[in-house]
């Protein structure tokens, strides 16, 4: 057993993270991870209202009894979502973890903290993890250029990042972007990082909510096949080559200035990644993915998983660096 700051923080047995995802970070997978001993968060936005995410944290709490938190992921949207009744359900909930990500919690941080609760703010960047500390974020999650979702716009990998965020920040740093075996645990661990964080590998496990082909996808690809599309819009986002990506990366090719009116109709609303991840179809939306996909080579639970990585994690730390020394 792997003993850091951040197994401390959560209280679960393993230093391993699965953060956010729309859409996939329900009670099924969350409560999958928490009783395997690592840390699990929901995902407040996959839900329509607070009253639906409560419902989801009430299953959870039937399907664990072990710690998990909610992720808040704070968008700038014309039709902003509820945070307030979102903070409201978790205060009320008890939910003891936020994880945050997107714009500063400061505005936030109030009320979770007069509510007991510990948050965790996903950055890009040091300059963004020195921030998150000073406002008070108990721990930060330090997102490499490999990752899936919104990597910055700094292109500044893993590798890099993560001893940087060990040497600056004095809080607990999570590694993400690049993670889905012991030996990025092991490596993680030797940056500096008290622990690491999974988003693409979790999508490829029994448990996660997400169609069959999605899961095929992820062992059939490789590290090649990922984009960057919105970078014309400097908010750039790591997907799924498909035929949609390169219908985004035509536009923003195109001469002249482009607009998130350009770009909506393909990368905006919920019916496309509903026809991705409720119906299969691979070509026709727009799908978050990190280039750990090749990496992926099985569909475990979720259990095997986490076993799996905990075994070759203490296999290299116990015997493969000590034997390195002669």
């Amino acid at each position: 057993m792997l003993k850091t700051r951040i197994t401390e923080m959560f209280g679960v047995d393993h230093p391993i993270v699965q953060g956010g995802l729309q859409w996939v970070a329900t009670s099924d997978l969350t409560a999958a991870v928490a009783n395997a001993g690592a840390m699990g968060f929901m995902t407040a936005l996959t839900h329509k209202d607070p009253e639906k995410l409560r419902a989801d944290i009430r299953r959870c709490r039937d399907l664990t009894d072990k710690p998990f938190g909610v992720n808040i992921t704070l968008l700038p949207s014309l039709t902003p979502p509820d945070y307030p009744g979102i903070l409201r359900v978790c205060v009320e909930e008890g939910v003891r973890f936020v994880e945050t990500a997107g714009r500063s919690p400061e505005a936030f941080l109030p009320t979770l903290k007069e509510a007991g609760i510990k948050v965790v703010h996903k950055c890009t960047s040091i300059r963004h993890a020195l921030k998150a500390q000073s406002i008070g974020c108990d721990a930060v999650s330090i997102d490499g250029f490999e990752c899936a979702g919104h990597p910055g716009e700094d292109d500044v990998t893993s590798l890099i990042l993560i001893p940087l965020a060990a040497d600056a920040i004095k809080v607990p740093v999570i590694a993400s972007g690049g993670f889905g075996d012991g030996r990025g645990l092991a490596a993680a661990l030797s940056l500096g990082a008290d622990g690491i964080n999974m988003g693409t590998r979790f999508v490829a496990t029994l448990e996660a909510p997400v169609h069959d082909k999605v899961k095929q996808a992820m062992v059939d690809r490789t590290e090649l096949d990922t984009r960057l599309v919105m970078r014309s819009l400097r908010n750039t986002a790591r997907v799924l080559h498909n035929r949609v990506v390169d219908e985004v990366l035509a536009i923003e090719a195109r001469p002249g200035e482009t607009s998130i009116a350009d770009l909506a109709p393909l990368v905006a609303g919920s019916e496309s990644r509903a026809k991705v991840v409720e119906r299969g179809e691979l070509d026709d939306g727009i799908w978050s993915t990190g280039q750990v996909m090749g990496l992926i080579h099985d569909i475990p639970t979720v259990q095997e998983l986490i076993d799996r990585i905990m075994a070759e994690a203490e296999a290299i730390i116990r015997n493969r660096l000590p034997a390195l020394l002669g």
